[in-house]
């Protein structure tokens, strides 16, 4: 690849598109497994329990609080 191709206005927002899911991607994996693994104690089973279900609601919530806030934190370091 050429750099003027590196500077085609179309492969930029694809790759600041691309560059986005991947970053939501990554969110959503490290949720996952902070969340399942502080949240699910018993046995896989069909659903979750009531106070599961709540864990993983709360935990959820709150480590998107918190990612949103560090990178709020982040950009307006700049």
């Amino acid at each position: 690849m050429d750099a003027s191709a590196l500077s085609n206005p179309r492969l930029q927002a694809m790759l600041a598109e691309e560059k986005r899911k991947a970053m939501a991607n990554e969110v959503v994996a490290k949720l996952t497994d902070v969340c399942w693994d502080k949240c699910i104690t018993g046995s896989i089973g069909s659903s979750f329990s009531n106070s599961e279900a709540s864990c993983l609601s709360n935990c959820a919530k709150r480590f998107l609080e918190l990612k949103m806030l560090t990178m709020q934190r982040f950009s307006s370091s700049r």
